[in-house]
């Protein structure tokens, strides 16, 4: 039996100890699963992923030593002068804010010859109506019970006009005026729908019109996240009718006659923009901006920033052979300076001459020469001094003012959701566009005058590449500028956007106003920023306000 016991007993024990080698091996695995959940095993433990954030997220004086942190909450958070001016400076940019503020009459004004020289034809008295406290203007809206508006006194808005070329013009030169719109026949470069009394000969049915007459209207849609959320975004549609030279005329009439009114005129809609912190910007070495171009995209992300070269009027002045410099300013980079920029607006959209620009803006127009020859007026763009209608002192201080406003603080950066939002950024790779930091340039000049202090050696945080990129059809106004294509568009500074509506409650964003809120702007990115948008539709309806978040903390 004990034989028997021995020979039976060798299966047995064979089976046991293979059960024994599985129970073992059961519990190392649990074990193992235990420790990969946090269990008891410390050695086994795997901690979660620690979460990254750029380093902007920390940093509040996005201008650098410029920056305030006084009144960034307030109704006036772009119109505090930069902290860092001298005293000289300081009087300087407070004479500069009078001069922006300064609303001009018709001229001749014997009482106050200084204020005259408006129009004849023009967009707005004063630079306040198109930059109200600095920032961004109203975005006309339709009354109710009605299809339309008609831009008048209160349209901080305006039209920019010329001549389809008839191919696209890739290197400026003086044969091809530097590739510079072509400008309307009897009409120029940019729609004036407003004018003085007299300003046409059908002024007496047709009173203090410009041009021509501009209509609003608006057309909708809808976006849809997965998550049942939904948008309605609206585009803005314009109509020209009514132009001085066939009044009553529209694009529908059976005989167009009106050169404004041809198909080969192309139009596009221009918002009034901030103007605080464009010292900074202009400060940015050249270098540094043009080394972010990427016009064939080498690094294969999608985006492809390009620079815009731009006829220089203070290269031209200063008998410059080639008068062409980098656009650093306007919606298409189409402007090289502050200077430019602001002598550009205050002799085109206000009609007041000054030494950059002595000349009417619609000097030599049929419209132009009928108005001197009817009304006697002594309006040809130059004072009773025979010097243009803006001195070299007024036009000096406007400039310096516009560059010299401090740039607003960012607000609630230990917030976790904006924090977060800061995180998101980067990962929707918005800052393949809007370029978070630079630092400007140590000396040199800027518009051709010597850079003042408050400008040198700033680390700033502009959120802008400054470089054009094809935005897609959706946004595109099929109107080019210098080099930039009709779907091209600067890449807007982000800094103090989230002040925007507490500056003005009625202002829009994007280039004609259509995005009543910062969602609505980032819903109609496309072209290079598609791929960053749709990433945005597809977060969280909580991830999606935390990149808000983000954005209004700017």
């Amino acid at each position: 039996m004990a034989i028997k016991h021995n020979n039976s007993s060798k299966f047995e024990r064979s089976t046991i100890n293979l059960k024994q080698s599985l129970v073992h091996t059961l519990v190392i695995i649990g074990i193992t699963s235990l420790s990969a959940c946090g269990g008891s095993g410390d050695d086994e433990t795997v901690k979660p992923e620690e979460k990254v954030y750029p380093a902007y997220t920390d940093i509040k004086a996005s201008g650098g030593d410029t920056t305030t942190f006084d009144a960034s909450e307030s109704g006036h958070g772009f119109s505090t002068p930069a902290p860092n001016l001298n005293a000289e400076e300081l009087s300087l940019h407070l004479d500069g804010d009078l001069s922006f503020e300064t609303a001009f009459t018709t001229a001749p004004n014997s009482a106050h010859p200084d204020l005259d020289g408006l129009g004849p034809v023009f967009n707005n008295a004063d630079c306040n109506s198109c930059h109200q406290r600095d920032g961004r203007n109203s975005t006309p809206q339709v009354p109710n019970g009605q299809t339309r508006v008609k831009l008048g006194s209160d349209a901080g808005i305006f039209l920019r006009i010329s001549l389809a070329a008839d191919e696209p013009c890739t290197q400026g030169s003086i044969a091809n005026d530097y590739c510079a719109p072509i400008p309307v026949p009897d009409f120029g470069g940019q729609l004036f729908h407003r004018g003085v009394l007299q300003a046409r000969d059908d002024w007496q049915q047709n009173p203090f019109i410009g041009q021509a007459d501009v209509y609003l209207s608006y057309e909708t849609k809808v976006i849809n996240y997965n998550d049942g959320a939904s948008v309605t975004l609206k585009k803005p549609v314009f109509e020209v009718e009514n132009p001085y030279d066939a009044p009553g005329e529209t694009k529908s009439s059976s005989n167009v006659t009106s050169n404004l009114l041809q198909d080969n005129v192309l139009m596009g809609l221009r918002n009034g923009m901030p103007v605080f912190g464009l010292g900074l910007l202009e400060a940015i070495p050249e270098a540094d901006i043009v080394a972010n171009v990427d016009e064939n995209d080498a690094n294969k992300d999608g985006i492809s920033g390009r620079a815009n070269y731009v006829f220089d009027a203070v290269k031209a002045q200063a008998g410059d052979d080639y008068p062409v410099s980098l656009g650093r300013f306007g919606w298409k980079a189409n402007t090289p300076s502050v200077r430019v920029q602001s002598l550009g607006a205050l002799r085109g959209d206000i009609g007041i001459t000054n030494p950059l620009f002595p000349e009417e803006s619609i000097a030599g127009t049929a419209l132009h020469n009928a108005y001197l020859s009817r009304t006697g007026f002594v309006d040809t763009g130059s004072g009773v001094d025979g010097e243009p209608e803006a001195d070299a002192a007024f036009s000096d201080s406007v400039v310096f003012y516009v560059e010299t406003l401090a740039v607003p603080a960012r607000r609630n950066i230990d917030d976790p959701n904006v924090r977060e939002g800061a995180r998101l950024f980067t990962q929707l790779n918005c800052t393949g566009c809007h370029t978070p930091s630079f630092v400007t340039k140590a000396e040199g000049s800027i518009g051709g005058v010597s850079m003042s202090d408050s400008h040198k050696r700033q680390t700033i945080y502009p959120f802008s590449d400054m470089l054009l990129h094809d935005m897609g059809d959706e946004l595109a106004d099929g109107r080019p500028d210098f080099l930039a294509s009709g779907n091209e568009w600067r890449t807007r500074p982000l800094w103090g956007i989230g002040l925007t509506q507490t500056v003005n409650p009625q202002a829009g964003f994007l280039h004609d106003g259509r995005a009543a809120t910062i969602e609505e702007a980032i819903l109609w990115h496309g072209g290079e920023a598609e791929k960053s948008q749709q990433g945005f539709m597809a977060l969280t309806a909580d991830e999606r306000a935390q990149v808000i978040d983000f954005l209004m903390s700017l």
